[in-house]
Protein backbone atom coordinates (compact mmCIF):
# COMPACT_ATOMS: atom_id res chain seq x y z
CA UNK A 1 0.00 0.00 0.00
CA UNK A 2 1.61 3.35 -0.93
CA UNK A 3 2.07 6.19 1.53
CA UNK A 4 2.50 9.36 -0.03
CA UNK A 5 3.58 12.30 2.26
CA UNK A 6 3.11 16.21 0.79
CA UNK A 7 4.91 18.51 2.33
CA UNK A 8 3.89 22.05 1.57
CA UNK A 9 3.58 25.69 2.20
CA UNK A 10 0.28 26.38 4.31
CA UNK A 11 -0.16 29.84 2.57
CA UNK A 12 -0.15 27.55 -0.73
CA UNK A 13 -3.45 26.36 0.40
CA UNK A 14 -5.03 29.50 2.27
CA UNK A 15 -7.78 29.99 0.66
CA UNK A 16 -9.05 27.02 0.10
CA UNK A 17 -7.10 24.59 1.81
CA UNK A 18 -9.68 21.44 2.10
CA UNK A 19 -10.57 21.77 -1.80
CA UNK A 20 -7.01 22.09 -2.77
CA UNK A 21 -5.87 19.15 -0.79
CA UNK A 22 -8.64 17.00 -1.63
CA UNK A 23 -7.76 18.13 -5.81
CA UNK A 24 -4.00 17.44 -5.13
CA UNK A 25 -4.44 13.98 -3.25
CA UNK A 26 -7.20 12.83 -6.23
CA UNK A 27 -4.33 13.47 -8.84
CA UNK A 28 -1.97 11.87 -7.11
CA UNK A 29 -3.78 8.83 -6.24
CA UNK A 30 -4.74 8.46 -9.36
CA UNK A 31 -1.82 8.81 -11.16
CA UNK A 32 -0.06 5.91 -8.72
CA UNK A 33 -3.08 3.86 -9.57
CA UNK A 34 -2.59 4.10 -13.07
CA UNK A 35 1.17 3.28 -12.95
CA UNK A 36 0.87 0.52 -10.23
CA UNK A 37 -2.95 -1.14 -10.72
CA UNK A 38 -3.64 -0.67 -7.29
CA UNK A 39 -7.07 0.26 -6.64
CA UNK A 40 -7.14 3.79 -5.16
CA UNK A 41 -8.28 3.07 -1.76
CA UNK A 42 -4.78 1.14 -1.33
CA UNK A 43 -2.87 4.75 -1.57
CA UNK A 44 -2.85 6.50 1.42
CA UNK A 45 -2.00 10.55 0.94
CA UNK A 46 -1.22 12.73 4.35
CA UNK A 47 -0.28 16.73 3.74
CA UNK A 48 2.36 17.96 6.35
CA UNK A 49 1.49 21.79 5.95
CA UNK A 50 4.51 24.32 7.26
CA UNK A 51 4.70 27.78 7.35
CA UNK A 52 6.40 29.30 5.07
CA UNK A 53 8.83 31.18 7.70
CA UNK A 54 9.64 27.59 8.40
CA UNK A 55 10.24 26.38 5.49
CA UNK A 56 13.97 27.49 3.87
CA UNK A 57 15.57 27.51 0.88
CA UNK A 58 19.26 27.40 1.01
CA UNK A 59 19.40 29.79 4.18
CA UNK A 60 16.10 31.81 3.43
CA UNK A 61 12.82 31.48 4.40
CA UNK A 62 10.32 30.86 2.43
CA UNK A 63 8.10 34.11 3.61
CA UNK A 64 11.06 36.37 3.04
CA UNK A 65 12.00 35.24 -0.57
CA UNK A 66 8.04 35.95 -1.21
CA UNK A 67 8.46 39.42 0.33
CA UNK A 68 11.55 40.05 -1.68
CA UNK A 69 10.12 38.94 -5.36
CA UNK A 70 6.75 41.34 -4.42
CA UNK A 71 9.07 43.66 -4.00
CA UNK A 72 11.06 43.30 -7.31
CA UNK A 73 10.22 45.65 -10.29
CA UNK A 74 8.19 44.01 -13.06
Amino acid sequence: MPFVRIAIVRETLADDPAAKKAEISSKVVAAIAEATGLPECDISVVFDEVEARNWYVGNTDVETLRSRSQQEPT
